[in-house]
């Protein structure tokens, strides 16, 4: 039999989960708004003394932490309710546990998002609606010495194990085979292009900024760095100057639809 202080060590913990959850839902929304205004107004952060980046990064590490403490205590949780429950079934519990063997199996993908963070449940939902979009995706290892960006479209997303199927419908001409291939990639290894027919709720990436971005007439993504935006050129396009492209002795400026641009991931290696 359980004592009180195990069950009320249990609901005290349960009370700290729900004011993390609130507190990552509350952090959440600052973040929104600063995208949104970002997003309207991207010149803001050029003005002296602005610090909507400081506090957006200030946002992000908070929600980092939040995150990180939501994790412990659901550990703590775990293994309080481990301690209480008896150590093996009864043979008809047993029985019963057994026959609903297959019903388990089909709830856990809801549970498991239920479990998780508002944050990262939204993250899954924005990835399961990627389906039949083109994206750009790493296909190459964590450990490997470049990192190869190239558009894909997604076919599938596992919620239960996080990956992402993508088809390369246009491989290179050496590639195994010369044909369509695909991937099971992390959700880390996938970047959703900004949506061509909403360039205003897009972010914009200002002049110096690196950035990735499909070269023309591939499908392969490099770094670039932004010499001017969609906005000062009353277009849909980025002027580009890709890392490494160098011709007679000089980077040669290149146009880049804006929905084939993306933020340059940390830690890129080219």
């Amino acid at each position: 039999m359980s004592s009180s202080p195990d069950i009320a060590g249990i609901l005290e913990n349960t009370k700290e989960l729900d004011r993390l959850r609130k507190e990552q839902e509350e952090v959440l929304v600052e973040i929104n708004k600063m995208h949104k205004k970002l997003q309207a107004t991207p010149e803001v952060v050029e003005k002296p003394g602005d610090t909507s980046l400081s506090k957006l990064k200030n946002l992000y590490i908070q929600a980092k932490e939040l995150s990180e403490s939501e994790v412990t205590v659901s550990n703590i949780l775990l293994t309080q309710l481990d301690s209480l429950l008896p150590s093996g079934p009864t043979g008809q519990q047993r029985r019963k546990l057994e026959g609903n063997d297959q019903k388990r199996k089909r709830m856990k993908v809801e549970s498991d998002v239920q479990r998780v963070s508002p944050s990262v449940r939204n993250q899954i939902e924005a990835y399961a609606s990627l389906r039949g979009e083109q994206v750009a995706a790493r296909v190459t290892a964590d450990d490997a010495e470049k990192d190869e960006w190239f558009v894909v479209k997604v076919i599938h997303f596992d919620r239960e194990t996080k990956e992402v199927e993508v088809l390369d419908e246009e491989p290179g001409d050496d590639e195994e085979g010369g044909g369509q291939r695909t991937y099971k990639l992390s959700m880390s290894c996938i970047l959703p292009f900004p949506k061509r027919n909403d360039p205003s709720t897009t972010q914009e990436f200002l002049p110096g900024k690196p950035v990735l971005a499909v070269y023309p007439g591939t499908t392969a993504l490099y770094k670039a760095t932004v010499i001017s935006t969609p906005r000062k050129r009353k277009s849909d396009e980025y002027l580009l100057e890709f890392d490494d492209d160098e011709e007679d002795g000089a980077l040669p400026q290149r146009t880049v639809p804006f929905h084939k641009v993306v933020a340059l991931p940390e830690g890129h290696r080219q």
